[in-house]
């Protein structure tokens, strides 16, 4: 194909901020129709982007656009019924993260992928981070992870649960942390767990001991009660440890040298744009060059379903 077609579904915060301008920069991507319920933004989303062909009905938009995959960009407890809806007519699907509210509507979607051979994608853009990815590169030469660590920490004193309360805090967002700790360290076989609700009504407070096949240990550590917003990631082999910001850069320690050496995003990515600093850009580019390959993406629903039962285990793990 000489240019991949995109049906986009949802002109919110995200998408317009991170997704629609990675895929606007790639030569080979057609942006083909969008939709959105809100007609002001269709329309002031569409004329940023260049997108001709627009309707409210995501429906309409897949039969008059003929795509080769659809990025639907949707909350969680919304995107259910339209991912599967673009999975029986065979289409390739991305969408953001968490794969729906609960890990049955994961594996839901999953063998919906399945049987219709689609390429899916979940948009876990840690893992793209660049400085995060040349980490782990960097660590691994030196030998197996043997310990790693995510933080996620947020101050969201008085605010309401995610999307009214459809939704908790660990499967909606903190996710993030728990998928980093499934990408550094693998598959858990088990786990202990603190979790918490900390001036709230609901569990803002989510720290868990992990550990995994390889026989590495994790740490999750997570509170949406804290000063700021701080997240990072850690990985650690014999000899040798990263340290990552997410935002901006890692630093690598070997062999109990004083000076790390200093990794930056925004030097991997030629750009300090956040969308190609943070790790957008490639997760896109991941996704739109597995569809021309015709080869299975690293964060495909079934990879997805096993981040949510992991979620599914820190809470069932949890001590009080």
């Amino acid at each position: 194909m000489e240019k991949v077609r995109l049906a986009l579904i949802g002109a919110g915060a995200m998408a317009q901020s991170v997704h629609y301008p990675s895929l606007a920069e790639m030569e080979d991507v057609e942006l083909a129709g969008l939709c959105d319920l809100d007609r002001a933004r269709l329309q002031d989303t569409g004329d940023r982007f260049g997108i001709e062909v627009r309707s409210q009905d995501y429906r309409t938009l897949i039969e008059q656009t003929a795509p080769d995959a659809v990025y639907i960009l949707m909350p969680p407890h919304q995107l259910f019924d339209l991912a599967i809806h673009c999975l029986e007519r065979k289409l390739n699907v991305f969408i953001e993260k968490p794969p729906g509210v609960t890990s049955v509507q994961a594996r839901g979607l999953a063998r919906a992928a399945e049987r219709s051979g689609s390429l899916t994608m979940v948009a876990f853009n840690r893992r793209f981070i660049p400085a995060a990815r040349a980490a782990k590169e960097r660590v691994q030469q030196r030998g197996p992870i043997t310990q790693c660590v995510a933080t996620f920490y947020k101050n969201q004193l008085g605010g309401a649960p995610y999307y009214g309360g459809a939704i908790d805090v660990l499967t909606c967002d903190a996710i993030h942390a728990v998928d980093a700790l499934r990408w550094m360290g693998g598959e858990v076989v088990c786990a202990a767990s603190d979790i918490r609700a900390l001036e709230s009504d609901f569990d803002n407070s989510f720290n868990a001991l992990l550990s995994f096949e390889s026989g590495a240990a994790g740490a999750l550590l997570t509170n949406w009660a804290v000063g700021k917003r701080v997240h990072t990631l850690e990985m650690h082999a014999t000899g040798i440890s990263a340290f990552v910001d997410t935002d901006e850069r890692a630093v690598i320690y070997q062999d109990n040298e004083a000076v790390g050496e200093e990794i930056w995003s925004r030097d991997l990515a030629g750009s300090d744009e956040p969308h190609k600093r943070l790790g957008f850009f490639a997760e896109n580019r991941h996704f739109i060059d597995c569809i021309r390959q015709g080869r299975l993406p690293e964060t495909h629903f079934g990879d997805a379903v096993r981040t949510m039962e992991l979620v599914d285990l820190i809470y069932a793990a949890r001590m009080m």
